[in-house]
């Protein structure tokens, strides 16, 4: 908090209006919370810290449902942090987000009939500066609708002066260390945005191709091989085979001709090649295809690079100048012409890389390129999970996230854009390279020039937990908030981002881990559990949402379905739920401070409370401890789903309506439960804070007089527990409700009035007649009461009349039906138990079931038999 927080506490509201508007409240609640500094971390506090850093959305993104989902759980993981008293940073950022932006801006220009090359790379650059400045950024204000409590005075961009720095230095870092290295290698090259791309920003779906086989070689020196990209033979240079394999035993070595060329290409025995798969013979096109790439190492065999980075064929008379896909067909026709297609096209389903940002087709290609050698900075990065010091939560994902840094391939790092984080490798006039850091004069003179290309935006962002707190600089921020606390992410980003933080983090910062835990969230999907995509017309944008029903109804809605790993379903019916939800919350809390709710002075000794009383403290702290239990495990949904069934049921349902009576008759006992109630209200609001800021706030704030939840304090479990209170209350519950399903079956509406007969005495339910009355609407019985039906239950007996009031023929024939029914259900449970071949050969789990529904028929027996005999003969 800051030193002007300190100085002028906010005036709490005063008075609650009638009915919870969340846009009347939000707005000017968070403009508030970032006005006092509540959210502002202080690197030279006392207090432990405790940081997370977003994951930082694309500078080009608007707010979606899975931003919403993960930022409810980071922001309620930071509130109760600093609730709980430690110096909290959740610190906030964007990416530049390399080719989305690129795209974005050269769209711009294409409405305008030009192109990036128009402009020229100094003048193009600036022109997405304006572009950011302008329209990137969007979410940022998205973020604060949604409540997000982060650090706005360190908010960080990727491209920013001193996150640059940070690229500078480490990549120098490694290239000294010989970790980055310059090489001719296999890539995966968009045809489309003309740049390379890393394996994981490649999509695979299953596409349809025709697969065409074709015979190389003449007479008995030939061979069929299968294809479903035929238009690359041009740039075959061998043919390989097992070397096991009998039938090209006679071929292995030779020389064959390569169909519509002028060129021969040897046959070679490689243990790659499956025998058992198709002819079990193979095209080597060591140019386009990363598996012949190696295979063509592995034989010295030569390269052929057949297309430009367009796709277009650039070698071989008849093809040249055509797109790949045109010249596959023209290739085929060819072939066809020469008698060279031994067998029909047939249609063949076969999984194709797609580029993730445009889904253009991607090329496998020969290209120079730059790479970082992950081999030693992945098994730290597997080490530090292994050996404990970093904890992958739920525990399952650790098999995913093994599989990924134990089998790294070397990060290809460079990106043929303009935009991003120039390589800082300038080449000589003479052959020299050099590498320039952050503090060296670049390279001068004539014939001195900077690599063209730009580093994979994963290579700026994998340095996120430490580069935005200063490094390289020993900043105060670095010494106090790293290593961050907790990763909060999609477990589908486990291999682009949360890999390299962790590869990257280690090396730069001396083998100090990057976080302690790696949280693993999934995927929002609509109701039905489908994904959701803006392709799709169940993509939701959740601002509509947040204006209908308020950001709390949103935030509670995806915390009440965050299970730790598993995707989350969510409609709107659920986010209406949530919306009542608040307004239960809202209504409830007005009424109490309208009936003697309050915070002031000392809670009362046990000894003066009712049973009530002792019962809603005991559940609150048993709630406070299951809740810290549940954060502590990244628990979210089942937090949410207590703090729920506390509130609404135990404290709202039950103890608000138990004590109704005690407040209308006012007195010390009164002024007892006013009390208590103000107690467990000042904690369930604290309890449910983080996951719902806004109206706990406007809550407290009334209810305590207190400046704001933001800085109040974290409930602890005082150990008061009373199970005699427990049982008691239980006792008084199962009255009501057996009553209430009695009134139900009845046809009863609930609010209407009926005379009853209560034997209570020599219960612990006797102390709680007015009580059971006022739930149950039961009238005293009066001088012409004449019981119709009566309920004997926990002890207890409940007589009503319920003469005028129900069809008592009608009724029993009901009944009757229903007894019958359950009767049924008994005899055929008791006949499958009591069959010993049956017994013998059932799984446990069945003849489980059967007791349970033979349980349930005998409690349903007794229940409809009672109900029966309080009738009235008719």
């Amino acid at each position: 908090m800051t030193e002007n927080a300190q100085q002028q506490p906010t005036a709490p509201i005063t008075e609650l209006p009638t009915q919870y508007t969340p846009a009347e409240v939000e707005r000017t609640l968070y403009e508030r919370w970032v006005e006092k500094g509540y959210f502002t971390a202080d690197a030279k506090s006392d207090k432990p810290p405790y940081t997370i850093v977003i994951p930082p959305p694309n500078v080009t993104g608007s707010l979606h449902l899975g931003h919403a989902f993960q930022h409810t759980l980071m922001d309620a993981l930071t509130r109760r942090k600093r609730m709980q008293g430690y110096e909290a940073l959740w610190l906030p950022g964007m990416d530049h987000a390399g080719i989305a932006t690129q795209n974005k801006v050269e769209q711009q220009l294409a409405e305008e009939g030009k192109s990036r090359h128009d402009l020229g790379r100094e003048e193009f650059v600036e022109r997405v500066w304006q572009w950011k400045e302008e329209y990137g950024g969007r979410i940022l204000g998205q973020m604060r609708r949604l409540g997000d409590g982060v650090d706005w005075s360190r908010e960080r961009f990727t491209m920013d002066e001193g996150l640059s720095k940070a690229v500078l230095t480490i990549f120098k870092r490694l290239y000294e260390d010989e970790l980055i290295y310059r090489a001719e290698r296999i890539i995966n090259w968009c045809p489309r945005c003309l740049t390379a791309i890393s394996d994981i920003e490649v999509e695979y779906q299953d596409d349809a191709g025709e697969l065409v086989s074709i015979r190389y070689g003449e007479g008995e020196d030939s061979l069929v091989v299968a294809t479903t990209r035929a238009e690359t033979m041009l740039g075959d240079t061998a043919v390989a085979v097992h070397p096991d394999d009998e039938r090209y035993q006679h071929l292995i070595g030779k020389q064959i001709k390569l169909p519509l060329t002028d060129r021969t290409i040897p046959v070679v025995a490689d243990t790659h090649v499956d025998p058992e798969f198709g002819t079990g013979a193979v095209k080597v096109t060591p140019a386009h295809d990363p598996n012949d790439f190696e295979i063509g190492r592995r034989h010295d065999l030569p390269s052929l690079t057949i297309m430009d980075e367009h796709g277009i064929i650039t070698v071989h008379g008849p093809f040249l100048g055509q797109d790949r896909f045109e010249a596959r067909s023209a290739v085929v026709g060819a072939l066809k012409e020469q008698g060279r297609i031994v067998a029909e096209k047939r249609p063949y389903m076969h999984s194709v890389g797609h580029c993730s940002r445009c889904k253009t087709t991607v090329e496998p290609r020969l290209s120079l390129q730059w790479w970082v050698k992950v081999g030693p900075l992945a098994k730290a990065a597997g080490d530090a999970v292994r050996d404990g010091r970093v904890k992958i939560h739920p525990e399952d994902m650790s098999k995913r996230y093994f599989d990924w840094v134990d089998n790294m391939h070397d990060w290809c790092i460079s990106r043929q854009l303009w935009w991003g984080h120039r390589i800082p490798i300038w080449y000589g006039p003479d052959g020299e390279v050099v590498c320039v850091g952050p503090d060296d004069e670049p390279p001068t003179g004539e014939g001195w020039t900077q690599d063209s290309d730009v580093l994979d935006t994963w290579f700026s962002s994998g340095l996120w937990p430490f580069s935005t707190l200063g490094w390289p600089e020993q900043t105060e921020d670095l010494r106090k908030f790293y290593p961050t606390d907790v990763l909060l992410t999609g477990h589908d980003i486990i291999f682009f981002w949360v890999a390299r933080m962790m590869m990257f983090g280690l090396y730069a910062m001396d083998g100090q881990v990057p976080f302690h835990t790696i949280a693993l969230t999934g995927l929002v999907r609509d109701e039905f559990g489908k994904k959701m995509s803006k392709s799709n017309p169940n993509a939701v944008d959740p601002l509509v949402w947040m204006d209908a029903y308020g950001s709390d109804a949103v935030r509670f809605t995806l915390a009440n379905g965050a299970n730790p790993g598993a995707d989350v379903p969510i409609g709107e019916d659920w986010v209406k739920a949530s919306r009542n939800f608040t307004n239960k919350i809202w209504n409830a809390t007005r009424f109490a401070l309208m009936n003697g709710a309050t915070v002031e002075g000392p809670l009362p000794d046990a000894s003066e409370m009712s049973a009530a009383d002792r019962w809603i403290l005991s559940r609150l702290n048993t709630t406070v401890a299951q809740v810290d239990a549940y954060y502590d495990d990244y628990q979210f949904a089942k937090l949410a789903d207590a703090l729920y069934h506390f509130a609404w049921d135990e404290v709202f349902d039950w103890y608000v309506e138990l004590s109704k009576t005690t407040f209308f008759a006012g007195g010390e006992q009164a002024r007892v439960s006013g009390r208590v109630l103000g107690e467990v209200l000042d904690v369930t609001l604290r309890l449910l804070h983080p996951v719902i800021p806004f109206v706990t706030d406007a809550l407290w704030t009334t209810l305590t007089g207190g400046e704001s939840l933001v800085i109040g304090e974290w409930p602890a479990d005082s150990g008061f527990r009373d199970k005699d209170a427990e049982l008691e209350i239980a006792l008084v519950q199962r009255v009501v409700t057996e009553v209430r399903r009695f009134r139900k079956d009845q046809g009863l509406k609930d609010g209407q009035k009926v005379p009853a007969r209560l034997e209570l005495d020599g219960t612990a339910l006797a102390p709680h007649e007015a009580a059971i009355r006022q739930l149950l609407r039961l009238q005293p019985e009066g001088e012409t009461f004449a019981a119709t039906a009566t309920l004997p239950v926990a002890g207890a007996t409940v007589a009503l009349d319920l003469s005028g009031t129900i069809d008592v023929a009608a009724e029993r024939k009901r009944l009757a039906k229903d007894l019958a029914a359950a009767e049924k259900e008994k005899a055929q449970a008791n006949a499958k138990l009591g069959n010993e071949a049956f017994l013998a050969k059932a799984p446990d789990n069945v003849v489980d079931k059967i007791r349970g529904r033979l349980t349930k028929a005998d409690e349903d027996i007794a229940r409809i038999k009672a109900q029966l005999d309080g009738l009235p003969q008719a």
